[in-house]
């Protein structure tokens, strides 16, 4: 069988996307060896500045883009691509731009099948989901997010494979941040403050660059949302009940300056909810999808330090999903849910699924 070429344009070179190029390259041969699939960047781009691929050049990707990249609209990639009459196109999306996600729709009618670690195409109006997904069957396209929920688990393809094959999930939920579970469990096994735990995981890189996005919850929510449109509910971001980790003295609207030297109002309120706690009990913010009630909800919760969640150790998560066939006993998936090479990868891993397809609509056709 003759090797396929994926030719892929890549969003975002920074953690995540220099690290599946990286990936990518190393596992060259493997893919061409293993699956006859040669892998392809012929356009990397930031928000500013892309990577037109030429003939001839052969440096490494960083050398070639910090030489050669040039400002750029969408409009160029499209043309580039069609004046090249480049096929098995996938639009990876290596970011978490809002403005980023207009494009899917064009990029889908240009002929792109989408891979994307950035969630919020999946958590705007429903109407915009929606729309996504009527272009992927007009033009018969692929789109694939794993790492959407969990990074590299298979959180995602496990709940849609449920979803589909009939069974009737009947509750999700767990512990979706790598940053909240490595606070957490920190905060349950030491004797420290709440601020040393959060300074602690700010400076090992598992928060955000201001932390108070992990601890605001509305990236568990996302999460969540996902998996609730994911089995066919239609929610929106408003319908999910929040309880943020913020105290007033140090909320969204307080410069980050302040925050970061005024974190010790953190102390008291937790010191007081860990000391408030039962026996042998554990706290554990977590995302909760109940399908039968109809809600969603974020929330601190104090748990059995001897269940699943109560073990939880490092920056893992842990999703329990519970249906109608296994009854009080759950699915659990566990592992590190972040991290830029588990995020790599998963992203690597939907690409090669995304391959796999085209290979198979191409045998159709030949």
């Amino acid at each position: 069988m003759s090797t396929i070429k994926i030719n892929m344009v890549l969003f975002g070179i920074g953690n995540v996307g220099s690290t599946l190029i990286n990936q990518a390259i190393a596992s060259q041969e493997f893919f061409k060896e293993t699956r006859n699939i040669e892998l392809r960047f012929p356009v990397i781009a930031n928000s500013t500045l892309a990577f037109f691929e030429k003939q001839g050049v052969k440096n490494q990707w960083e050398a070639n883009f910090t030489q050669s990249a040039i400002p750029y609209q969408v409009a160029d990639i499209i043309e580039y691509v069609h004046q090249h009459k480049l096929e098995n196109l996938i639009f990876v999306d290596a970011t978490a731009s809002s403005q980023l996600i207009k494009y899917y729709t064009h990029f889908i009618e240009n002929g792109f099948n989408i891979v994307t670690a950035n969630k919020k195409a999946n958590t705007l109006d429903f109407n915009f989901y929606q729309e996504i997904r009527t272009f992927l069957k007009v033009y018969d396209k692929t789109f694939l997010y794993e790492t959407n929920v969990g990074a590299g688990l298979p959180v995602v393809q496990t709940v849609n494979d449920l979803y589909s094959s009939g069974e009737e999930i009947t509750k999700i939920r767990g512990v979706f941040s790598g940053s909240l579970s490595y606070i957490f469990n920190q905060f349950s096994e030491q004797d420290r403050s709440f601020s040393e735990i959060v300074t602690d995981a700010e400076n090992n890189g598992y928060t955000e660059p201001d932390s108070r996005e992990d601890l605001s919850g509305n990236d568990v929510a996302r999460k969540l949302l996902i998996l609730a449109r994911e089995v066919g509910e239609t929610f929106e971001f408003t319908d999910i009940k929040i309880t943020s980790l913020l105290v007033p003295e140090l909320g969204p609207e307080i410069p980050k300056r302040d925050y970061l030297i005024g974190k010790k109002a953190f102390d008291k309120p937790f010191d007081s909810a860990k000391k408030a706690q039962k026996q042998n009990h554990v706290l554990r913010y977590i995302g909760e999808l109940d399908l039968k009630n109809k809600t969603l909800e974020v929330k601190l919760v104090s748990v059995p330090q001897n269940t699943a969640l109560g073990q939880l150790k490092g920056a893992d998560n842990l999703i329990e999903i519970y249906t109608k066939s296994y009854g009080e006993i759950p699915i659990v998936i566990q592992g590190a849910g972040a991290g830029n090479k588990v995020t790599a990868r998963g992203v690597l891993t939907d690409i090669l699924k995304t391959a796999e397809k085209i290979k198979i609509k191409q045998a159709i056709l030949a």
